[in-house]
């Protein structure tokens, strides 16, 4: 008896499902008009991303890494000027560069080139302007930007905006970079009269950066922030 009520069951929910797939089916035949449209719809989109994938952001990506490596050139030389404006020739320089391209990786990368030169000529403010536009998620070169960043706010004296970049920098967790932004930072807490905070700074190099050349004589600091 269990096992025909069991099939029975078994029969009732087939039912259902058929029942089911047919309701569907009869709703696409009302619908087929609107189905297609939206299908048609959703291929326009598709074919639109790979057409601005193909013809307008792979091109644009690719020029503006050739504007780059022209721009290099006069970065490895130590021709600040050059890089950052160009020649009048061929290399137009990497502000131009950023601000043409700074919705794609490369323009942002360009920006921290013209932060670093901007940075070699004393132009603190402008240096700051264009390192803050650089992200990436790497562990080396983001943090090695922040803590410029914090360097570059420094010689601005702007001290509050050092500290949060320094902070950035050091949490990387950077075995390099790290215990430099965070003694840097400990430094700038204590210009700030944050004697606390400094202190926690420099307790983080200790404990968690024992090896570094920060910590070597980090105990002397510690003690000034007590």
């Amino acid at each position: 008896m269990a096992k025909k009520d069991e099939f029975k069951k078994q029969d009732e929910n087939l039912e259902n499902v058929n029942e089911a797939l047919n309701t569907t089916s009869e709703w696409i035949e009302q619908h087929s008009t609107i189905i297609t449209w939206v299908i048609a719809a959703i291929a326009v989109v598709v074919l639109g991303v790979i057409a601005i994938n193909n013809y307008i952001i792979r091109p644009n990506r690719l020029a503006a890494s050739n504007e780059i490596a022209k721009a290099v050139v006069y970065f490895g030389e130590g021709n600040w000027q050059k890089a950052l404006e160009g020649d009048d020739a061929e290399c137009i320089g990497f502000v131009a560069i950023a601000d043409e391209y700074n919705r794609y990786q490369q323009g942002r990368l360009a920006a921290l080139y013209a932060g670093i030169c901007y940075y070699k000529q004393g132009e603190y403010d402008e240096a700051a302007n264009y390192l803050k536009r650089f992200k990436a998620n790497d562990a080396m070169v983001y943090p090695a930007a922040s803590q410029l960043l914090g360097d570059a706010y420094v010689q601005g004296d702007e001290l509050d905006k050092a500290a949060k970049a320094f902070e950035t920098a050091a949490k990387s967790g950077n075995e390099l970079i790290a215990p430099m932004s965070l003694k840097k930072l400990g430094f700038v807490q204590m210009e700030l009269g944050n004697k606390a905070a400094a202190n926690k700074a420099f307790q983080a190099i200790k404990s968690d950066y024992p090896a570094s050349q920060e910590a070597q004589d980090i105990d002397k600091y510690i003690e000034l922030t007590k």
